[in-house]
């Protein structure tokens, strides 16, 4: 196939089309609305990872969508009523079928990629951590475009009716949905004592990803592998049934999809907790003193550094010998449903959280201190209101001598910790300073272990 027959498939096919819709729809889900991909370090102009998975995250409607077109596409020839023609000229089908194949893999992957520029232009901006370990799944996510629009040539040259797009359409989108909510996932509660679940090797076979829920995650080389191995399969089969003229040899163009299916189920991991991973890399301590961020937010890094030592000296000051010795970035990341883990000698924190996120100078040095003295309880994924926060108001006011709102705290939020935190606080320093660090000492232990109530323990009880 040369340039020549690509341009005249391009003019005459749907193939710029459905390019053009898969770049429209994909940028207007992005900038219309305003969703998770936008949010804090997870953003999909935030790191090189988080934009490949977040754009492999709108094929959860985009695949169906190619699919659908590509069926379309395959339906040219029957509309046109020129089979017979076709089938008695000496050019192989083969040849046929790579020109209308190529015109629409060069304008989905075009559309794909203009998607990612657009995303890589602002994380260039972004973040001083750049990687090459993002390419292939960014590749993959072309891959997958291409694989279901052949596949659905091939379908609709092989089943020529005016219901085929919109039910190869249809299908799809079940088939990504079913593997996301129910087939695609393993009960984890068992594990955690939480109700949770996380997804299994049989959603990989999905183009689209779950949300992006660390900054940190990746997927494993086995991933990739295998979900390349299904989705080139699935190309495999759907050029066969292009060129495949008779009911036996349609049925024989199903066998790639089918090998490649039980081959990739054989690469991908078994194991939930290998389906994303922790990039090393991009966690790997990058130190200022006693002050430490993960390499992927090394930017941020100078900013953190000077709160970070005057919130140690603070907590030196209070605390005395039980004081922690080291500020860092918290890069476990636990299934969710799970209760942290917290260290008593290490301030653990991570940039999402709201009181860190944007916090400058004092700001930053008490909501260091607050993640100190009061890390939290809440599993991980979950999001509530408690008696943490009201806890944590009363030891940092103890710390640095005043009852004032955490940076990132909106009014209403301020004015109810506020209300719940003051008589605990008003009591507190009413009592003598050895009352006072008994009641502290007990809050710490019982916020660092999570297990009791923190703020029972400042009012003098257990925390039980």
């Amino acid at each position: 196939m040369n340039l020549r027959v690509l341009g005249i498939e391009l003019r005459r096919s749907v193939a710029p089309w459905a390019g053009g819709i898969v770049l429209a729809s994909a940028l207007a889900f992005l900038y219309l609305l305003n969703g998770e991909w936008w949010q804090g370090t997870t953003a999909w102009t935030a790191q090189w990872t988080t934009l490949a998975l977040w754009t492999r995250g709108l094929l959860f409607y985009l695949w169906p969508v190619a699919v659908g077109l590509g069926a379309l596409q395959g339906l040219r020839d029957h509309r046109s009523t020129m089979s017979e023609l076709l089938a008695s000229t000496p050019r192989p089908p083969r040849h046929r079928a790579a020109a209308s194949a190529g015109a629409t893999t060069a304008a989905l992957v075009s559309a794909f990629a203009l998607v990612l520029l657009v995303g890589a232009v602002q994380v260039f901006g972004n973040t001083e951590y750049a990687h090459l370990g993002w390419l292939p799944i960014a590749l993959v996510g072309a891959l997958s475009l291409v694989a279901g629009a052949v596949l659905g040539m091939g379908a609709g040259r092989a089943l020529p009716s005016p219901l085929t797009p919109p039910v190869l359409a249809m299908t799809a989108f079940v088939f990504t949905a079913l593997l996301h909510s129910t087939l695609g996932r393993t009960d984890t509660t068992a594990q955690t004592g939480m109700p949770s679940s996380e997804p299994n090797r049989l959603s990989l076979l999905s183009p689209a990803v779950q949300e992006v829920r660390h900054a940190l995650l990746t997927f494993p080389a086995p991933v990739n592998a295998g979900q390349a191995i299904w989705l080139l399969g699935m190309a495999v089969t759907g050029f066969a049934l292009l060129v495949a003229a008779t009911r036996r040899g349609r049925l024989l163009a199903l066998a790639p999809m089918a090998a490649a299916a039980a081959l990739a189920l054989l690469v991908l991991p078994s194991d939930p907790r290998r389906i994303l991973v922790v990039d090393e890399a991009a966690a790997a301590p990058v130190c200022d003193g006693r002050v430490c961020v993960a390499e992927a937010h090394r930017d941020r890094l100078a900013g953190l550094a000077g709160p970070g030592r005057d919130a140690l000296s603070r907590l030196h000051d209070a605390l005395g010998e039980d004081a922690p010795d080291s500020v860092g970035e918290n890069t476990t990341v636990v299934p969710d449903g799970v209760v942290p883990r917290w260290s008593r000698e290490r301030v653990l924190f991570t940039f999402d959280d709201e009181t860190v996120a944007d916090a400058r100078g004092e700001g930053l040095t008490a909501a260091l201190i607050g993640r100190a003295m009061v890390p939290g309880c809440v599993p991980a994924g979950w999001s509530t209101l408690g008696t943490d926060e009201y806890a944590r108001a009363v030891a940092v006011a103890w710390v640095v001598g005043d009852l004032t709102p955490l940076p990132g705290t909106s009014k209403t939020l301020s004015a109810e910790i506020d209300a719940q935190a003051r008589p605990v606080w008003n009591e507190l320093k009413a009592l003598p300073r050895s009352e006072q660090l008994a009641r502290i000492s007990t809050m710490r232990r019982v916020a660092l272990s999570c297990d009791g109530d923190s703020l029972d323990a400042l009012k003098g009880g257990t925390g039980r």
